[in-house]
Parts: structure tokens; C-alpha cells; sequence
């Protein structure tokens, strides 16, 4: 049975450490690591989630845009466990957009990102997938991606006028 993970907060030196490569087959404890995050991701009303986030230094995303409170107008999508991961391909036109992280809770920054990428990874059974992300959901895979390289989205930012505090963004960003 699944169960809610702590999440790591800004500060702590998890989030801050590349991650390693998942070997295969998975064993039972990554397959429970993976049902977990699941069901953190749920509880917490996130649209991604990376193993470092709850406490694993392993290169496990998972990437599952659905409308919830904390992004009313994302697509929704089944959610796909990445492992591996690796962007092969960017494209040149980048866009800005509000992003937040369960890392960093009550605020959002804006944050430029590709608005197309090309990932090659390893889904739950070691098949190698490579798959074509475009608008938010290549957004939620460059965020989560960059959690399993050390980086966080307040890395990412260029001026300090992007970021804003949950409140805020919602009271003069959100739309409703």
C-alpha cells in the first residue's frame, strides 16, 4: 500500500545533489519508491515530482498535469513515470511562465523554458521511450528534470521582479 512521502524543502542539501541512475529490472523497494510518489504527488495537488524531492537521490520523475487548485488550467494526462531521463532535443523558441514547487512552498517564479523538448528515457519495465513534450507538459519534464541535476526553478530565474509570493501570484497572475 502506497504512502505519503515527506517532502524536501529549499535548504536541504537532497535537493541539491545530482541524482543516480536507476539500474533495472527495478526492485520491490523502487516500485514502492514509485507507487509513493504517486500518491504524493496526489495529496499535495502537484503536477510533477521527482525522487530527490522525497528524500531519494534516484533519477525517478513523475510528470501528470492535471487541472487542480494550484494549476486550474493545466491538461490533463495520465501520469507517466520517467526514469532515466535525458533531453535529447530543445526547441529555440522558449516561454516564459509562473511556475511553482512542492520544494518550495508559497512561491512562484517565472521561469523561461522550451516550449518543445524531446526526452529519451526508461518507463517501469526498462523499455527505452522517446517521446515529444511541447507547452506545459514540456514545462512540468524541464522542472522535474532539473530537480534531478541539483537545480531549482529560483536557479532558473532572470530578474528578481519573477517571483512572487502564492498569494500574490494568485491575487494578480491566476486566472479565475
Amino acid at each position: 500500500m502506497a504512502v505519503l512521502r515527506q517532502i524536501a524543502h529549499l535548504g536541504n542539501p537532497i535537493l541539491r545533489a545530482p541524482a543516480t541512475s536507476v539500474p533495472f529490472p527495478l526492485t520491490d523497494e523502487v516500485r514502492g519508491l514509485i507507487d509513493d510518489m504517486l500518491e504524493t504527488l496526489r495529496d499535495a495537488d502537484g503536477v510533477g515530482l521527482a525522487a530527490p524531492q522525497v528524500y531519494q537521490p534516484l533519477q525517478i520523475m513523475i510528470v501528470a498535469s492535471r487541472p487542480n487548485p494550484r494549476y486550474p488550467d493545466a491538461v490533463e494526462m495520465e501520469p507517466i513515470v520517467v526514469v532515466n531521463p535525458e533531453i535529447v532535443e530543445r526547441s529555440t523558441e522558449r516561454v516564459k511562465g509562473w511556475e511553482g514547487c512542492l520544494s518550495i512552498p508559497g512561491l512562484r517564479g517565472e521561469v523561461a523554458r522550451h516550449k518543445r523538448i524531446v526526452a529519451r528515457y526508461q518507463d517501469v519495465r526498462g523499455d527505452h521511450v522517446v517521446r515529444e513534450f511541447h507547452d506545459f507538459v514540456a514545462r512540468i519534464f524541464q522542472h522535474e528534470d532539473d530537480h534531478l541535476r541539483g537545480i531549482v526553478f529560483l536557479d532558473r530565474l532572470e530578474a528578481g521582479d519573477q517571483l512572487a509570493t502564492e498569494r500574490e501570484y494568485q491575487k494578480r497572475f491566476a486566472r479565475g
